[in-house]
């Protein structure tokens, strides 16, 4: 598909921006602004979604039972990272970075005032808008980010830092209001302040632009005139087309919920495996970039693996604090949903702490590899934990201290810490050269098919005993992350450049 670049360099911010931010182009403010409001909304939103879905249509819910609530909240799960694989081509063939984010921000803001609106339409309506837009903002925000510094830059690996523990902020004070919100005024208020906290997100990205630097260029590899002009059109058809099928089937009674569910795992198993044969049958992959893709293979399972465990934070972990959980610490009383506050707190807490291991021990520091692996374990480490509190009780009555569910989420942050940052650099590293642009795609299937794998497992939730639930995953997490490091050798050998 032919293209053509829109310039030779992106326009610069003004040079004062450049040390303005702590240091830091003044541009990542904006950016880091951003993203604290965009998680803000998504994952508030996000604490309370299976919480509505399992909630009585009388007090306001949708009335499924706990394994189908968790089960749709994956499958959005799943929807939005299986867009966000497109919202990054859209970016750099069509849209431009500026235009992609400050387009799907407007979809997402959309999207949580759609669903601040009580009825099931506007829900399923919202909830597909802020599919659409997360998909065009999240694979994007991170590469302005990038192009804030020049190559040699020291300052970008602090840069990203500081812009992560922006995503952490937003995901930990997310849950705080909308929980409070929807447990104590009703869901959708709850929705209306994550349509909120998006709408101020936008207000200071477009008040911002100016420091961004590449604001002003269209895509950077844009479509020549006449492939943009098919591509526009064969987008728009087979978004209508998709929706005109949709709807015929879901009138003629064959597209359930369980269905759609089924459609969009099959859509994240498969998508991968194209992708990776792709790449390997690719003539623009030399056979050494070939050598290193194969133990990503085994990088991008351990991802699933852990995201698979991460993801049921959102879902069957709130499912359980809200029926089986105290909610008070020192006599103090919280919505169930603000235990999923814990997980973004002790990101922004130990996120620090881990950097500042890795600097002291140096070259002596784990391998990537097995940075990855344990963090996997930490995962089902996280899982084995909900075995002691929910065993042993003749019915499902019981009442949990608060302190098992901040440890498991504990365990499970330090997993995400170790997992997510060697997980991303040994995935631009790894990959090859012709598909350097796509890397971020590579790791939003990891998390899309982690997203439709538990679509599938959480349907068991409320069906066997929780202790076998949290168990068999949290022992098959282990066992995995025990399985990467007994490769460790190899994987040492074969993925040279990453230490």
């Amino acid at each position: 598909m032919s293209h053509a670049p829109t310039g030779t360099e992106p326009a610069q911010p003004p040079p004062g921006d450049d040390h303005a931010f702590f240091g830091q182009p003044r541009g990542l403010m904006t950016l880091s602004g951003l993203e604290v409001w965009e998680r803000f909304s998504f994952l508030g939103m996000q604490a309370i979604l299976v919480l509505f879905f399992a909630d009585t249509v009388s007090n306001d819910g949708m009335g499924m039972d706990p394994g189908t609530a968790a089960s749709v909240s994956a499958a959005y799960g799943t929807l939005v990272y299986l867009v966000s694989v497109a919202g990054g081509w859209l970016a750099d063939r069509i849209l431009g970075s500026y235009r992609a984010v400050l387009y799907g921000g407007v979809l997402i803001a959309c999207g949580h005032y759609a669903m601040a609106v009580p009825t099931a339409t506007m829900t399923w309506v919202g909830l597909g808008l802020i599919s659409a837009g997360t998909g065009l903002l999240k694979p994007n925000v991170a590469s302005m980010v990038g192009k804030l510094y020049r190559t040699e830059d020291q300052r970008r690996d602090a840069g990203f830092a500081l812009y992560y523990m922006g995503i952490n902020i937003g995901a930990f004070a997310g849950p705080l209001i909308t929980g409070w919100l929807g447990e104590h005024a009703g869901w959708h208020w709850g929705f209306s302040a994550a349509a909120v906290g998006m709408t101020l997100g936008l207000i200071q990205y477009v008040a911002g632009r100016r420091h961004l630097a590449g604001r002003k260029h269209a895509a950077e590899y844009a479509l020549a005139p006449a492939p943009m002009r098919r591509a526009v059109l064969t987008i728009a058809a087979g978004v209508v087309v998709a929706a005109l099928v949709a709807t015929a089937l879901a009138l003629a009674g064959w597209l359930t919920m369980d269905r759609f569910v089924d459609v969009l795992t099959l859509v994240s198993v498969i998508a991968p495996v194209v992708y990776f044969a792709v790449m390997f049958r690719s003539p623009r992959v030399t056979p050494e970039e070939r050598g290193r893709l194969r133990p990503y293979v085994v990088l991008f399972l351990a991802s699933v693996v852990f995201n698979f465990i991460l993801f049921q934070a959102y879902s069957t972990m709130m499912l359980l604090a809200s029926t089986n959980a105290r909610t008070e610490i020192f006599g103090f009383h919280f919505p169930a949903s603000w235990y999923a506050s814990a997980l973004g707190a002790f990101e922004v807490a130990l996120a620090p702490v881990v950097a500042a291991v890795w600097a002291r021990m140096g070259p002596r520091q784990p391998h990537a590899s097995n940075k990855i692996a344990i963090g996997v374990i930490l995962g089902g480490l996280s899982f084995l934990l909900m075995v002691i509190p929910t065993s042993g009780h003749a019915d499902d009555t019981y009442k949990m201290a608060a302190w098992w569910i901040v440890g498991s989420y504990l365990l499970l942050g330090l997993g995400d810490i170790l997992l997510e940052t060697s997980g991303m650099s040994a995935t631009t590293k790894l990959a090859p050269k012709a598909f350097a642009s796509q890397t971020m795609a590579l790791w939003f299937l990891s998390l899309a098919l982690a997203n439709g794998i538990q679509a599938q497992i959480v349907k068991l939730y409320g069906e066997v005993s929780n202790p076998a639930y949290f168990g068999v995953n949290g022992a098959i997490a282990v066992a995995a992350g025990v399985a990467v490091i007994a490769a460790a050798p190899w994987l040492k050998r074969t993925m040279h450049p990453v230490h």
